[in-house]
Order: C-alpha cells, then sequence, then structure tokens
C-alpha cells in the first residue's frame, strides 16, 4: 500500500504561521517608518514661517514682532500729524524698544507704567494716563520738542534728554533700528515695510480702519463700496510735491496694523502689499490713484 503523507506538527504550522505574522507587522513598520520619515524630511526642507514685520534699510532688515510693529505706527502717527522731523520718530522708538520692548506694559520699575516706562510720581500724568498710548506718546514728544536742538544731538543724548532714564547710554543699542523704522513710516523708501502674518481670524471693520486712522494720523478716510478704506496723505504735509513720499509713509503704517486690523492689502503709488505675497506691481486694471492716496483692503 502507498505510505500516506506525512503530516506536520501543528506546532510547526503556528510558529509558521507566528513567523508570517511578525514579518509583515515588521514590514508595515518599516514602510510607515519610511512614510513618516519622508514627511518629517519634507517640512525639514520647507522653510518654517515666521510671523513677523521688517523695515529694509541699506539691505538688512530690521524686525519687530506685530505687535511691536503696532505700536511704532502709533509713534510714527503721532510724530506725522505733529509735523515733527522723522528723527523725533527715531528717539521715540529707540526710547520705547529699551524701556518696554515697545508694548504698553502695566508695570516697571517703581512706578514706570507704558510704551516709555513713565513715572506718574516724575510729573508724566496719572497710571491712567501713562497708560493710554497716545497720551503717553504725546507727553513723550511734549518733553523731546523742549529739548533744544534735540534733533541733531546723538539719540543717547535726546533721549536721555526727554525721558530722564537711569541707563541712558542703552538707548544707542536700538539706534539703526530705530532708525531703519522711522525712515520707512515717514515714506524717505517705497515698499520697504513688509509683514508675514497667518491669515486673519475674521473680517476686517471698516469703521475699526477708519477709527484708528483718525487717532494714529489724524486723517479721515474714505469707506468705498467694495469695503476698501481711502486714505490721503496730503494734509500731512506743508507742499503737495511731498504728497507721494507721505503717502508711502501711510501705506507703510498700514502694513505695520494689518495685523489687528485685519487687512489683506495695500496701494500706493504703483506698487500693492499683499497679506500672502508681500510687495508687488499694483493692478494694471485698479481705479488710478493721487499721489498721497492709499487704499487698504479688508479681509472679508
Amino acid at each position: 500500500t502507498a505510505a500516506r503523507p506525512r503530516r506536520r506538527p501543528r506546532r510547526w504550522v503556528r510558529a509558521t504561521a507566528r513567523v508570517v505574522l511578525i514579518t509583515g507587522l515588521f514590514a508595515g513598520v518599516l514602510w510607515g517608518g519610511a512614510v513618516g520619515v519622508a514627511a518629517w524630511l519634507e517640512r525639514m526642507d520647507a522653510e518654517p514661517r515666521v510671523v513677523r514685520c521688517a523695515a529694509a534699510l541699506d539691505g538688512t532688515d530690521w524686525y519687530l514682532e506685530p505687535g511691536q510693529a503696532d505700536v511704532a505706527a502709533l509713534l510714527a502717527g503721532q510724530a506725522l500729524a505733529r509735523g515733527l522731523p522723522a528723527r523725533a520718530l527715531t528717539i521715540a522708538l529707540a526710547t520705547g524698544l529699551q524701556e518696554s520692548k515697545l508694548a504698553n506694559i502695566e508695570h516697571g520699575d517703581r512706578d514706570s507704567l507704558g510704551i516709555f516706562q513713565q513715572r506718574p510720581s516724575q510729573g508724566w500724568g496719572t497710571p491712567e494716563q501713562v497708560l493710554d498710548p497716545v497720551y503717553a506718546t504725546n507727553a513723550f514728544y511734549d518733553a523731546l520738542v523742549k529739548v533744544d536742538g534735540y534733533d541733531r544731538m546723538a539719540v543717547t543724548e535726546a533721549a536721555q534728554a526727554g525721558q530722564r532714564s537711569a541707563f541712558p547710554d542703552a538707548y544707542a543699542q536700538h539706534e539703526v533700528r530705530a532708525r531703519a523704522w522711522a525712515s520707512a513710516l515717514y515714506g524717505y523708501s517705497e515698499a520697504t515695510v513688509t509683514c508675514t502674518l497667518d491669515q486673519p481670524d475674521g473680517p476686517g471693520d471698516p469703521q475699526a480702519v477708519v477709527d484708528r486712522a483718525a487717532r494714529d494720523l489724524g486723517l479721515a478716510a474714505v469707506v468705498r463700496e467694495d469695503g476698501a478704506v481711502v486714505l490721503d496723505a496730503t494734509p500731512l504735509g506743508a507742499s503737495p510735491e511731498h504728497a507721494e513720499r507721505l503717502g508711502w509713509g501711510v501705506a507703510h503704517w498700514a502694513v505695520a496694523v494689518a495685523h489687528p486690523l485685519a487687512l489683506t492689502g495695500v496701494e500706493h503709488a504703483g506698487a500693492a502689499w499683499d497679506r500672502e505675497d508681500g510687495w508687488g506691481h499694483r493692478p494694471s486694471d485698479a481705479p488710478a490713484l493721487a499721489p498721497g492716496q492709499v487704499v487698504l483692503h479688508l479681509a472679508d
């Protein structure tokens, strides 16, 4: 009779199945790991998005956080509205950077408060007043303009003369950054302030833009039918030939406040700033603008 085929022991079958299962799992882990590593390497290759604002001067970008740029815009607007020279803004920015890192803080050395760490006990005003950014800014400029020849002094000397700081030499470290932002916010250079921002959390409010322009710059604004806000920088200058330069100052101001006001675009002269792409050419089919006009677009 023919011999029966020898059956493999069940123990061997179970062991083989176990090996196959483990091998499959190991291969899956390797494949998943490879995919994960590839995705990680791809993320590493992509340039990280840094939320910040910059003013360029002589080929170098000088950065501020969006909140700092927001305060810088206020200081610039008040200086422009008062007809002060750009040097006054440079001094104010250097002082604010040293005293509070350009933040309206509610604490400080002894009774120091606000952007400039002004002390109520030293005659700067009540605590509520020095914590009002507009009041504090004008109080600073009121003291500065009383310093004879401040616009020809070193930043350290001028800031100390107005501010009476315990560490006057510290202002000097912020001078170049302050000068870059002052030059741009006074419109002496074109398309040099830009902000890399996340998408707005919600739609912009045209009335908020109108109110902010009136507060910072003393300018009246017009809201177009499409919701865009139009500003005219001409009232900031003594002569019409300065209109385009001042328009650049206002355009840079608008970029600096793009984060709190949910702005998505700014147009001036032949250029336009876009929240996604930065500065570029103004659309050829856009309505013509007068030399000092600036158009602000808001998130929908």
